[in-house]
């Protein structure tokens, strides 16, 4: 309940926020603020106060609370303008959106619809818990062995993946920069290389240039 509160009166205060990350709550209220991270089933939140107080809040939502989580694309792109100078071989003038990647969900939307023969780049940061004593980041688990229920059986645990339409293609991204063709046509998915997903937090945060 207090939690609950919370959230309320930060939503208030932050409903001047410019230029923000976005929680969609279940009661249709929209939070403003700067995703931190999903720590069991909690979602971290920041953000600056709107009014005349300023400052900065943190608040935790449970989880369940959450529809979806809104990313500022145009923050992201500013605040990796210099990292993203820095990466040689990518062709001048490509879109970018950032999209939030939940472990826990089997494929999250990117939003953004690709044609076969596209080159995508992906750059992805942040680290989900996928079981007992085991986190990791977008590259999966070192020397994961081979385990056939997974999307990808022969790839690390836990790596970022990828998937075009509602196939059954899903390729590999891990934490690989370079460019990728893509080999159909279709909305582009995102997802963890999991076979279990109910007892996984955390999230990867993806930019996606194509």
């Amino acid at each position: 309940m207090r939690m609950r509160f919370a959230v309320a009166t930060w939503c208030v205060l932050l409903s001047a926020t410019v230029g923000a990350d976005t929680l969609v709550l279940r009661d249709g209220r929209r939070v403003q603020g700067r995703l931190v991270g999903v720590r069991d089933n909690e979602i971290e939140f920041d953000g600056e106060r709107g009014g005349f107080f300023g400052g900065h809040e943190r608040v935790r939502v449970d989880r369940s609370d959450v529809v979806r989580i809104e990313i500022d694309e145009d923050r992201d792109r500013r605040d990796g303008a210099d990292r993203d100078d820095r990466r040689e071989g990518r062709p001048s003038g490509l879109r970018e959106r950032s999209v939030s990647v939940d472990s826990w969900v089997a494929w999250s939307d990117s939003g953004i619809d690709v044609r076969a023969g596209q080159t995508i780049f992906f750059s992805a940061t942040g680290r989900v818990r996928w079981g007992p004593s085991r986190q990791d980041g977008p590259e999966g688990e070192h020397n994961s062995p081979r385990n056939d229920s997974r999307p990808i059986p022969g790839r690390p645990a836990a790596a970022l993946i990828g998937r075009v339409g509602d196939g059954s293609d899903v390729f590999f991204i891990g934490d690989d920069q370079g460019p990728m063709r893509m080999r159909a046509s279709g909305r582009l998915y995102l997802g963890v290389n999991d076979d279990y997903l109910k007892d996984n937090t955390g999230s990867f945060r993806v930019t996606v240039s194509y």
